[in-house]
């Protein structure tokens, strides 16, 4: 996640290269318009040097003196994201996130396709830990039709990946796994039937997840591999409940889902 944010924080820079073109109109700029640019340049001076409380100053200035300004709100959100300190969880810091988040939510409502506001709230999101939010955040990218099956696929793949993980965490703890033969494990019913109910909810879910992405990109590499881990965490569970038939039907999906993944692997890294 260091590395994602400091790509965020390092394209503020890129950003200010756009300034002159994006100034660049079929009537000459007005003083608010002229004053707005001096504002921006201040702020992307102070921002190269560290000083991202008074760069957010300045870029919110810029944004009052030109209210169309189009790059005055990035760097807002920029500004206000540099100042969100990761593993930081105090109250002060927290809010400062969830600062950002409204900044860049009011760049997607101009820009709704704008793909590094949705990461960033995205991220932002899971680094305050509010796991429902960003579930509702990329479910609701998902679920929108006026994306790209592509987009809307790669949020299926999130999600789904999040239940995989609900249900891994549990099959393979301890207690639940028992060591056979070779690298082999066999997996037993939880003592606390709660944990096998919550494994076995996330699990379905995620194929349903998984089984959306795959129908809107049917080639998707990372959602058949993620279909063949959930199928895999269904066929744990079966035998948790001592369904043998549905094991070995999971077991033979497993296996079908792990050929496709592997021919599309395969595929991917003959592409050059």
């Amino acid at each position: 996640m260091l590395v994602v944010m400091q790509f965020w924080m390092k394209s503020l820079i890129g950003l200010i290269v756009t300034i002159v073109l994006m100034a660049v109109q079929a009537q000459p700029p007005s003083v608010a318009e002229r004053q707005a640019k001096q504002e921006l340049d201040e702020a992307a001076r102070l921002y190269r040097e560290g000083n991202f409380v008074q760069a957010q100053v300045h870029s919110e200035w810029a944004l009052l003196l030109d209210p169309q300004n189009k790059t005055a709100p990035y760097f807002i959100a920029r500004t206000i994201h540099a100042q969100y300190k990761p593993g930081d969880s105090t109250a002060d810091n927290v809010a400062k996130a969830r600062k950002a988040i409204v900044a860049y939510q009011r760049i997607l409502e101009r820009v709704p396709a704008d793909e590094e506001a949705y990461k960033a709230v995205a991220y932002l999101y899971g680094a305050i830990k509010e796991d429902e939010l960003l579930r509702e955040w990329i479910r609701k990218r998902a679920n929108d039709v006026s994306f790209a099956n592509d987009k809307r696929a790669d949020a299926f793949v999130v999600l789904a990946s999040k239940e995989w993980d609900c249900s891994f965490k549990i099959t393979e703890l301890p207690a639940n796994k028992v060591a056979t033969a070779g690298r082999y494990f066999s997996y037993r019913m939880p003592k606390a039937r709660a944990e096998f109910e919550q494994a076995s909810g996330c699990a379905n879910r995620g194929l349903e997840l998984v089984n959306m992405a795959i129908t809107l990109t049917p080639e998707n590499e990372a959602a058949w591999s993620y279909k063949t881990n959930i199928l895999l965490e269904l066929a744990k569970l079966a035998e948790m409940s001592g369904k043998v038939k549905s094991k070995r039907e999971l077991h033979r999906q497993y296996e079908e889902a792990l050929e496709v993944t592997t021919q599309l692997t395969k595929r991917s890294q003959r592409t050059p």
